[in-house]
């Protein structure tokens, strides 16, 4: 059961959660493991499932006009899914697949539901997800909004450097709205101050 504890242990530190409401929720979770390039889901399929990554990262786009563009890339500790689909159950725009071989501990939506019905704690941290979802969702619009490339990419590097680690710089530009070769050019206008 090493794979929930670390789920376990994430809940209890990050959050007010027991390790009573812990253990009810545990018989609903399910590991996971899946390699680099799987999907774990696609445009036109309603999100069955919250995930909590382990191990591994993933990326979150939508195809318009033939090309691919990034709107999100999760790591370990963090929660993957489209909440909008996986709440409503109603059709993903998005797709979402690894960029590496990961392993997830997930619960489905009536899991959820049961364990906001037994504890107050759990609604809690419904709702925590909820501000987090709704926080970066804001974050992302407001940075297309108000910022240009440089600013976005300058932002990014402050707030997030490990991405430059573990993802391809062509899915960094997709995801910051820039072309390869310009992202590159900026890299060098930027290392080069």
């Amino acid at each position: 059961m090493d794979e929930f504890n670390i789920f376990k242990y994430w809940l209890t530190q990050v959050s007010f959660l027991t390790e009573k409401d812990c253990s009810l929720f545990e018989p609903f979770l399910k590991t996971k493991r899946l390699k680099t390039k799987d999907h774990f889901l696609s445009a036109g399929k309603v999100c069955q499932q919250i995930g909590f990554v382990n191990k591994g990262c993933f990326r979150t786009y939508y195809i318009a006009d033939g090309k691919e563009i990034n709107t999100h890339f999760t790591f370990e500790n963090e929660f993957v899914t489209d909440y909008d689909s996986f709440l409503q159950s109603k059709p993903s725009r998005y797709f979402i697949q690894t960029l590496e071989d990961t392993e997830i501990v997930t619960f489905n939506l009536p899991a959820l539901q049961d364990a906001y019905n037994q504890s107050q704690n759990w609604e809690r941290f419904g709702r925590m997800i909820a501000e987090q979802s709704y926080k970066m969702t804001t974050q992302r619009v407001e940075s297309f909004l108000f910022l240009d490339g440089e600013q976005r990419y300058l932002d990014l590097l402050k707030n997030q450097p490990h991405i430059f680690d573990r993802i391809p710089l062509y899915h960094i530009a997709s995801y910051l709205g820039l072309e390869r070769e310009s992202l590159s050019r900026l890299r060098k206008k930027i290392a080069g101050k």
